[in-house]
C-alpha cells in the first residue's frame, strides 16, 4: 500500500485504541488483511478470486504489485466494479500538481470502462468496469508487463468475463518505472466503509490458482505470507485453501488458522499452467 494509504490505516487504528470500550470489540473498520507471494519480478501474474463472504464497502483486490493493483469492489449500496489503478512514481497526494512527464499515461481503453485520474493515497490513473460479481463464482485476473520505451512500463489488465467465458483487455496504463516490471506480488481483503457498522459484517474470499511468468516460463505461487495493516482489531484469519489461500476480516471471525506474519503453503503437485490466456499472453 502507499505510504498515505498507510498514514490513513494508522489513524484508524489509533482512533479505534482511543474510542469507548463498547466500540472496541471491532473498531472503527475492519482490519485489511494481505498475502505477499514471494516471487521474482515477473512480466505477468495472474489468479482467481472466489468472494465468500461479503458487505458495501469491500475492496478484494486481486493481483496488486509495486505499481498498482486490479481487483473487484462492493461499493455503498451493494453496487459492483472491477477495479484498475496505476501510480504514478511522484510523491503527493494532488492529482493536478503531477506533472506530465510523471503522469500515467493511457494506452488503450476497453468497451465500457470508465477512466480517470486519483488522488489522496498516492496519485495516479485508473478504471472501473462495472460487473455485478456474485458470492461463489470464480473470476480471474491478470497483468502483463512491458518496457513502453527506455523509461517507462506498460501494464495491462485483463478479466475473465464468467458469462461469456472470455478475457476483456480492460485497460493499459504507462507510467514511468525506469523498466521496472511486476515486484511485490500480493492480494489484499479490505473494509474502505470505516463507518464502525462495517466492521460488524464479515468479508471472506479465497485467492487461488496464482501464477506468475518469469523468464518466459509459468511458475505457481505456492506460499503466501499472512499480514495486516495497523489496525488492532483481532477478527482476521488466512489459511490455505484448495489451489490457494483464504483471507477473512471482520464480523465475528477469528485467528484460528495462520498467524500474523506467518508464511502458509498450498499443495503444488498438481498445478498445471495457465493455458487459455488472452491473445499475445503465452
Amino acid at each position: 500500500m502507499r505510504p498515505a494509504l498507510l498514514a490513513a490505516l494508522a489513524a484508524v487504528a489509533l482512533a479505534a485504541a482511543a474510542a469507548p470500550a463498547d466500540e472496541k470489540l471491532f473498531g472503527i473498520a475492519c482490519r485489511s488483511v494481505h498475502l505477499g507471494y514471494p516471487a521474482p519480478e515477473a512480466t505477468a501474474f495472474t489468479t482467481e478470486v472466489v468472494v465468500e463472504a461479503s458487505a458495501d464497502g469491500t475492496y478484494f483486490m486481486a493481483c496488486g504489485w509495486s505499481k498498482g493493483y486490479f481487483g473487484i469492489q462492493e461499493l455503498a449500496g451493494g453496487k459492483k466494479v472491477v477495479l484498475f489503478s496505476v501510480w504514478d512514481p511522484a510523491a503527493g497526494d494532488d492529482p493536478k500538481k503531477v506533472p506530465d512527464e510523471k503522469r500515467v499515461k493511457l494506452l488503450h481503453k476497453g468497451e465500457g470502462v470508465r477512466v480517470g485520474r486519483f488522488g489522496n493515497e498516492g496519485t495516479g490513473g485508473q478504471s472501473f468496469f462495472d460487473h455485478d460479481w456474485q458470492v461463489g463464482r470464480p473470476y480471474r485476473f491478470l497483468v502483463t508487463a512491458a518496457a513502453d520505451g527506455p523509461d517507462r512500463t506498460a501494464y495491462a489488465g485483463y478479466f475473465h468475463h464468467p458469462g461469456p467465458k472470455e478475457w476483456r483487455h480492460l485497460v493499459t496504463f504507462s507510467t514511468p518505472t525506469k523498466g521496472e516490471l511486476l515486484r511485490g506480488c500480493y492480494s489484499f481483503v479490505e473494509d474502505f466503509r470505516r463507518n464502525k457498522v462495517s466492521t460488524t459484517k464479515a468479508r471472506r474470499a479465497v485467492f487461488g490458482d496464482g501464477w506468475v511468468r518469469v523468464k518466459g516460463a509459468w511458475e505457481p505461487l505456492l506460499k503466501a505470507r499472512f499480514t495486516a495493516d495497523a489496525n488492532p482489531d483481532t477478527h482476521v484469519d488466512a489459511g490455505p485453501s484448495g489451489a490457494g489461500f483464504v483471507l477473512a476480516t471482520g464480523g465475528a471471525t477469528e485467528n484460528k488458522t495462520t498467524k500474523l506474519r506467518e508464511v502458509m503453503a498450498r499443495p503444488g503437485g498438481a498445478a498445471k499452467a495457465p493455458a487459455d490466456l488472452p491473445a499475445g499472453v503465452e
